[in-house]
């Protein structure tokens, strides 16, 4: 299942995030202390992060597509709900809303994007024939009916059919979905943390490659992504995370960076470039110890498949990785015969 968004509830705003009040006191929110457009740059200063992850993320999804063993249809719309929010009340006041669902955001280049009709913060109304507004909710940070509003999006493209969604103010945009390599992208609202779980890649806002050029972020995001391609929870679930086998899977992480970057119209070169700039500090923080090779040894890794690539992207017009990939890992280790 993919969905190029993130859920939105981690965002920790002033007071959207605040610690859950209980429910009477909810319901007696002082106005005269609320600084709405205050929480509103809060949102949109989140929004920020996110698109460019989005957008980010879509586009490696997208070009690599062709060479994914997992693919799904999707549009490159992410939904927000206020319910998932520590103060609905504040976040639907803050962004003029009178229901609860609105655009988060629309990747660039996804069909949503194209369509010109999914500006941040548009209210939404149904999915199809589905009025989101009418589903439960359990209050404050109620994540699931977000995850379960993308779910139906996902269920409704199935076989690469259009969705329609109706807005507040009564428009209906009719969105196309097309093939994506099978990750949905998420931003983490605090920390500094990049992890990829098999099926999503998480990053925190205060990342430091966030400040990067955008092709030396796109690879930290391709290095995630490429945990989930080559499928690597299911193997070390499968073979145990040793350190060696840990190692090997981070350096052939590393190694598929730039045939992702390459695919996707980025220099292949920022994945060195990234490791050079985010090494000498961060190295020993997100990639800890002797799991992972030093900094300067990624990037030598890194570096070492570019001539590959360029002979690919010259000959082919595209890095075949499926095909001339060479594995660290034997991918089919562990499985029952």
């Amino acid at each position: 299942m993919i969905r190029i968004w993130g859920l939105g509830f981690w965002v920790g705003l002033s007071a959207l995030g605040a610690v859950q009040a209980p429910a009477d006191a909810r319901d007696r929110v002082d106005w005269d202390k609320i600084d709405l457009t205050a929480e509103r740059r809060a949102i949109e200063n989140y929004q920020r992060y996110d698109q460019l992850l989005q957008n980010v993320g879509w586009r490696l999804a997208r070009a690599n597509s062709e060479f994914c063993d997992r693919v799904i249809p999707a549009t490159g719309l992410q939904l927000q709900d206020m319910a998932s929010y520590g103060a609905p009340e504040i976040a639907r006041r803050a962004l003029g809303l009178s229901g609860d669902f609105a655009v988060q955001t629309a990747a660039t280049g996804s069909p949503a994007d194209l369509s010109g009709n999914f500006p941040s913060n548009r209210e939404v109304v149904r999915i199809n024939a589905v009025n989101l507004n009418e589903w439960e909710n359990q209050g404050p940070f109620d994540w699931q009916r977000l995850a379960r509003a993308h779910d139906l999006i996902d269920a409704s493209v199935q076989g690469y059919e259009a969705i329609e969604v109706g807005f507040k103010d009564n428009h209906v945009s009719v969105i196309a979905s097309v093939p994506v390599c099978t990750t949905r992208f998420e931003l983490m609202g605090e920390g500094k943390k990049a992890v990829a779980d098999g099926s999503r890649v998480v990053i925190g806002i205060e990342f430091p490659a966030f400040q990067y050029e955008e092709d030396e972020f796109a690879a930290l995001v391709a290095h995630e992504l490429a945990h989930n391609l080559l499928s690597h929870t299911a193997w070390l679930d499968r073979n145990k995370r040793k350190r060696r086998n840990v190692r090997m899977t981070e350096r052939e992480a590393d190694r598929l960076i730039p045939w992702l970057l390459a695919n996707a119209g980025y220099d292949p070169r920022a994945g060195k470039r990234f490791f050079e700039k985010w090494g000498p500090k961060g190295d020993g923080g997100l990639f800890r110890n002797r799991s992972h090779d030093g900094w300067d040894e990624r990037a030598e890794f890194v570096e070492a498949e570019i001539p590959r690539i360029e002979a690919l992207m010259d000959s082919q017009g595209k890095a075949d990785w499926r095909t001339h990939f060479v594995r660290e890992i034997d991918p089919d280790k562990g499985l029952e015969r």
